[in-house]
């Protein structure tokens, strides 16, 4: 067994200093030392984005980062979107546009989306289609989540929904996870 190796990470703003065996993939510690389960684990070979995060800032695949190299970074989960209890307008969008069905590749996909509308705040079906490449879904055949994105995007920029299925209530955080 390996020696411990000591790492210093925020987690959705919250300080963790604790020891990891230096081959735990941040996915894991995520999930089975902070119980964050949020984050899921799918394919374990970067090829599904169940288990995408963002890794200061950028959106990664948890499951080919060691814990040791997320040591001083800052990483934020599906869990870590919410803000005053109020969902994030991506998580608000898939709620309302049914971008879902089982559930299984929302998080990682919706992690997926709000780096892609930071990084292309006006992104066209094709971008967004393109952007959420790395991630699967085997259920929904991706037309609402492309539409949840596309809604989402609107009203990041402040915009006036061109696109139809605004929410009649917001539902919480709760309700979503």
């Amino acid at each position: 067994m390996s020696a411990k190796v000591p790492v210093r990470v925020t987690v959705n703003g919250r300080l963790h200093e604790v020891e990891v065996e230096p081959r735990l993939l941040l996915v894991h510690f995520l999930r089975d030392q902070l119980r964050l389960t949020g984050t899921h684990v799918g394919c374990d070979t970067t090829s599904c984005g169940a288990c995408t995060v963002h890794l200061d800032g950028e959106a990664v695949k948890s499951c080919t980062v060691l814990t040791v190299q997320a040591d001083g970074a800052d990483v934020t989960t599906i869990e870590g979107l919410q803000e005053d209890g109020n969902l994030h307008p991506v998580q608000s969008a898939f709620w309302s546009q049914h971008g879902l069905q089982c559930g299984y590749c929302t998080p990682g996909m919706i992690m997926a989306a709000v780096d892609l509308l930071k990084r292309h705040p006006e992104p066209t079906e094709e971008e967004v289609r393109h952007g959420l490449e790395g991630n699967l879904c085997r259920c929904t055949g991706y037309q609402n989540i492309v539409k949840a994105v596309l809604v989402a995007a609107d009203e990041l920029r402040g915009a006036q929904p061109a696109r139809p299925g605004e929410p009649e209530a917001q539902p919480t955080v709760q309700e979503v996870i």
